[in-house]
């Protein structure tokens, strides 16, 4: 893989990951009143350092939803929680409809961003707002917000202290990454080469693997401009198992699985993906397997979202595709605008 020109610099951006992590536990927090509840509201790579922040709280006993679209949902007007909004750019159009809602409640909030609308109107409401380094795509920033949501949500009374978690992600991350010729480096790379030209298709079990697969997907979506897919096990052994049956020729031609293995899943589950994988060779061709590592939540997912990365950014490298912008999507946002 090239390491130099667009690829290399997004690539590089993958590998100072657990620089992100690392820095991410000294963030300076403001001072937050126990909340019993909590809402996450964030989309794209926001929307996942979301995602991870709630999966954490649920597995410490905690109680946070994540909400992905314009403004918020019903329940919060009795429910009275705290909203955690996160928008890298600060001017995500559906993240500030939320701070708005909260503001019209009286809710309490914070915000994470690195500036933009998002800090204008936290400023105007009196919400705290936590400053992440800014400067790059969303995508490359995953580590800095998921280590802001999950320390915000510790302040509030939900979770435990995630700064040794976070040092062990960033620990586990850097073993794999091993100045960009590690392990994870090359498995991410061998999995590119599996998966170029074919349509990717990501399976893990429910919980970190799961969300590791949906952060796969995006990254291929986003790094290499193609389309990619992402399952959750045992969901999907309910009904998509049986949708790769019936053209198995052209499952075995054009669609490369990669499954994501979690020894912290529930042993059902990892026994459901040993059969999933099982039953589908013959119907579609299987790319590989990436196994997390290291015992914390946040270091499985971590770890099984780094080879991801690596692989987006080298199926983009051998497709001849600049890894970094996402025009497509900036067209879209300004039409938005437009109107």
């Amino acid at each position: 893989m090239e390491s130099d020109g667009a690829a290399g610099s997004m690539l590089a951006h993958v590998l100072a990951a657990p620089d992100q992590l690392r820095a991410a536990a000294g963030l300076d927090l403001p001072s937050l009143e126990p909340a019993s509840e909590v809402i996450l509201a964030g989309m794209g790579a926001s929307g996942m350092a979301a995602r991870v922040g709630a999966l954490v709280a649920a597995a410490a006993g905690g109680r946070a939803e994540v909400h992905q679209g314009y403004g918020l949902p019903g329940w919060v007007e009795a429910g009275r929680p705290l909203l955690v909004a996160v928008s890298y750019s600060g001017d995500t159009e559906e993240t500030l409809s939320s701070i708005e809602d909260a503001s019209r409640l009286g809710l309490s909030a914070v915000v994470v961003t690195t500036g933009g609308a998002a800090a204008t109107m936290a400023a105007e409401a009196g919400y705290p707002a936590v400053t992440v380094p800014g400067g790059l795509q969303p995508r490359a920033a995953l580590g800095y917000q998921t280590g802001a949501v999950v320390r915000i949500l510790h302040r509030a009374g939900l979770g435990h202290d995630p700064i040794p978690a976070l040092t062990e992600a960033a620990n586990e991350v850097e073993a794999l990454a091993g100045d960009g010729a590690g392990p994870g480096v090359a498995l991410g790379l061998d999995l590119a080469e599996a998966l170029d030209g074919h349509l990717a298709v990501i399976y893990g079990g429910s919980g970190a693997a799961a969300l590791a697969a949906v952060r796969w997907k995006t990254q291929i979506n986003e790094n290499a401009s193609m389309p990619a897919f992402a399952g959750e096990v045992p969901e999907l052994d309910h009904n998509e198992l049986e949708g790769w049956t019936g053209r198995p020729a052209w499952g075995r031609r054009t669609v490369r699985i990669v499954l994501l293995r979690d020894q912290g899943a529930h042993p059902r589950v990892r026994r459901r993906l040993d059969l999933t994988g099982e039953v589908l060779e013959g119907n579609v061709g299987m790319a590989g397997e990436v196994r997390a590592q290291g015992s914390g939540l946040l270091s499985r997912f971590f770890t099984l979202a780094f080879v991801g990365d690596v692989a987006s950014v080298a199926m983009a490298d051998l497709a001849g595709v600049d890894a970094a912008p996402v025009p497509l999507i900036e067209d879209f946002k300004r039409r938005l605008r437009e109107e």
